[in-house]
């Protein structure tokens, strides 16, 4: 118990415990400041620059001020701060060989926000995943598919990958694909669809509906039919205009063929000889033979 008391008395006469204090007070209240200073800061920055800057902006200022606020209470307890200086320049060497990967996503994060092929919120396509961006941070990006799924794709990947933006423009065109027989009147089947566009209220009369001859199939004559949306309404037009087409085909008694094969043997030949013998198609017994190779001059066949 001496002893104890000793230790104590030491520690009081050394002053080691106000400045054990002193570097909690700045712990404590250097944590505070740096939550406040960075969310006011990340407000201020999504104000005029918008939230993917105001996020990497809280970030920045947020991890800048706890370094800080570290260095402040090794600094009260003592530790000198030139050794802590070259310790953490050795650290910072040895990491920067082995995290090459990180310091090439973090240069690529660099150069997409620079950029800005997309923002949060965006709906983008890259890689064969389409998903909402939840966030663009320094060494990835985040997604979420319509299935609920969290997606991280690394900015290197993001750089190097083509990537399609859904929700760039305020309109969008949805692309049909009609097939018609071929006995049906071309410029009837153009009507009945400039009739489906103008009767659905998701087609915009602006830009205005196309309709391309596509050419002619191997069952049916091929059109493209084009209609625009507003970005809100795509999905809903893609579910809408498939049902209308085929009711106005139905009420106008326009043909949807199927894929149809045809066998033509030519008027010339005769029809194929078959026979089904227990299901199966096997060829006629009476068909008729071959002539039989003609005879050489003495009288014995020949043969080839």
């Amino acid at each position: 118990m001496n002893q104890v008391l000793d230790i104590l008395r030491d520690w009081l006469a050394s002053g080691r415990l106000v400045a054990a204090f002193h570097a909690l007070v700045i712990l404590v209240l250097g944590l505070l400041v740096t939550r406040l200073v960075s969310r006011n800061v990340g407000r201020l920055v999504t104000r005029y620059f918008g939230l993917q800057q105001g996020a990497l902006a809280r970030r920045i200022s947020y991890y800048g001020l706890v370094v800080l606020v570290i260095i402040s209470v090794l600094r009260e307890l003592g530790f000198e701060l030139t050794v802590l200086l070259g310790a953490a320049g050795v650290l910072s060497v040895a990491l920067g060989f082995a995290s090459q990967t990180s310091a090439s996503n973090l240069i690529s994060g660099l150069f997409l926000m620079a950029e800005k092929p997309f923002v949060v919120g965006d709906l983008i396509t890259v890689g064969g995943t389409t998903g909402e961006v939840l966030s663009v941070d320094l060494l990835s990006v985040k997604l979420r598919t319509f299935d609920n799924l969290f997606v991280r794709v690394p900015n290197e990947t993001m750089v190097k990958a083509e990537i399609t933006n859904l929700t760039r423009f305020p309109i969008r065109r949805l692309d049909v694909k009609v097939g018609v027989a071929y006995k049906e009147n071309v410029g009837r089947v153009k009507e009945v669809l400039l009739e489906v566009a103008e009767r659905n209220p998701l087609c915009l009369e602006e830009p205005k509906p196309l309709i391309l001859f596509l050419g002619f199939g191997d069952s049916s004559l091929d059109f493209q039919f084009s209609v625009w949306a507003v970005r809100q309404n795509f999905v809903e037009l893609r579910n809408t205009i498939h049902t209308g087409i085929k009711e106005a085909f139905d009420t106008a008694g326009i043909e949807i063929p199927f894929p149809h094969r045809s066998l033509y043997a030519g008027s010339v030949t005769d029809p194929f000889p078959v026979r089904v013998v227990g299901g199966a198609v096997a060829p006629r017994d009476d068909r008729e033979e071959p002539p039989p190779p003609p005879a050489d001059p003495d009288g014995s066949p020949r043969y080839p």
